[in-house]
């Protein structure tokens, strides 16, 4: 049976019940600015600080790392940096407005055969979006705030990323406070439990992490049931059996929610998307090696790898750079907005997520509520976000995938059909998750 921390609360409209003042950590998300475009991380963070330095000024402030250490941050200031940094990320835009989107388009549509190089749609350098970006993240450098002995009586710490919450020096305000309450978000534990997967900095750093949650946490708030169980297994393991965790699945952007037509452009493009950062986790190398036979094949689907390349990815970068066969089937894309994620996914045949491990899958969510059928690994974070409406392949079953994607690739094929007729999974929205999280904050 759920603990009451998992069940779906009770909605009160919020001028029916006192707010407790919350100190949004806003110490990562001001560092955001120069980024192309924002992560799932991300996305959580924006959403989750938007509301609570929105609030009124009694209920509402910010902590930002300073060069004298943690203090109290102006909210107004921060909201409006978060403000700057989505309109640069083109977040309420159009698809067609991205030049990302627009490259990927051109290169799915291209029957001739890539060039010398490997096909890569990224946003180009643009000095004025580096500038402006610049700005919004540099006007902090001077920024000293308040000191957080005046912080008010009983306030809620959040800190949503776990950025900094590995140092100890960080964290040693919250004992001259015993006053008041941290509440963290847990995104995952798999720099502990698979740290081959990470760099070996992250698998020294993540532990440090998790066990600063549990000595200062008040409570915690992940994303899915599956990481509750682990979470509240390794904080009995640190002394902290008494941990109260609220599960609050990731929303999607609004954008997926809103139905879309195939791209016109992309009529009769017989394409596939796979969307993370390229790192070992994500398991790109079962799909290339899948497209490499693909590839031998008569009129070969392409395949749209989204995201940025990311660490121990040595094998991976060196088949994107140098494999001959690959090239005018597999396209890079970093950068891409989420309107033009949005777009990509409408037209595809399916969004493939071959991943060993995740935390969560925001993009599995994200595909799902746009209605697009999603082949995954068969593990238990994807289950719990799609239940029936994926068609799962182990992660090592490279054949199975090979399988899949010639089955999803034939027109009118059976069994994409039968997933796109069952694709009614539960989606979190932003509303919903918001209020599990005020809920979990009020009652602790």
């Amino acid at each position: 049976m759920s603990s009451r921390q998992d069940e779906v609360p009770k909605l009160t409209p919020t001028s029916e019940r006192a707010r407790r003042p919350v100190i949004y950590d806003v110490t990562r998300i001001v560092t955001r600015a120069l980024n192309a475009a924002p992560n799932g991380i991300d996305r959580v963070d924006f959403a989750l600080a938007r509301h609570f330095l929105a609030r009124n000024e009694r209920v509402r402030g910010g902590l930002i790392c300073t060069a004298i250490g943690p203090r109290l941050a102006d909210p107004d200031l921060a909201l409006e940096t978060i403000e700057g940094v989505e309109s640069l990320w083109r977040e309420d835009g159009d698809a067609e407005e991205d030049d990302v989107y627009r490259s990927l388009v051109a290169a799915l549509r291209s029957k001739e055969f890539a060039g010398a190089s490997p096909t890569r749609a990224r946003k180009a350098p643009d000095l004025l979006f580096l500038q402006r970006n610049w700005r919004a993240m540099s006007r902090w450098a001077p920024h000293l705030g308040r000191p957080l002995r005046e912080a008010p009586h009983g306030a809620i710490y959040f800190n949503v990323t776990q950025f900094l919450v590995d140092r100890s020096w960080y964290m040693r305000w919250l004992t001259t406070r015993p006053d008041i309450k941290p509440v963290f978000f847990v995104h995952d534990l798999l720099p502990i439990e698979a740290p081959e997967f990470f760099r070996a900095r992250e698998a020294l750093l993540h532990p440090r992490r998790i066990s600063n949650i549990c000595r200062y946490g008040a409570g915690a708030i992940v994303g899915s049931h599956a990481l509750a169980k682990r979470l509240r297994q390794y904080a009995a393991e640190n002394g902290r059996p008494d941990l109260p965790v609220c599960v609050a699945r990731l929303p999607v952007s609004p954008c997926f929610l809103t139905p879309a037509e195939p791209p016109a452009a992309l009529e009769g493009v017989n394409y596939f998307v796979v969307c993370g950062t390229i790192e070992p986790r994500k398991n790109h190398l079962t799909l290339l090696n899948a497209w490499r036979e693909l590839a031998l094949g008569a009129a070969p689907p392409k395949l749209v790898i989204v995201g940025k390349r990311g660490w121990l990815n040595g094998a991976v970068i060196e088949i994107l750079e140098r494999s001959v066969v690959l090239r005018p089937h597999v396209i890079e894309a970093g950068g891409l907005s989420t309107p033009g994620l949005r777009r990509l996914l409408a037209g595809a045949r399916a969004l493939l997520m071959p991943s060993f491990a995740e935390g969560f899958g925001l993009p599995v969510a994200e595909a799902l509520a746009a209605g697009t059928p999603v082949i995954a690994s068969d593990i238990e974070a994807f289950r719990e976000v799609g239940g029936d409406a994926i068609d799962y392949v182990d992660p090592l079953d490279g054949r199975g995938w090979l399988q899949a994607v010639r089955d999803y690739s034939t027109p009118h094929s059976p069994r994409r059909r039968a997933k796109l007729e069952r694709n009614k999974a539960a989606i979190s929205d932003s509303d919903a998750f918001i209020a599990k999280i005020d809920e979990f904050i009020a009652e602790l």
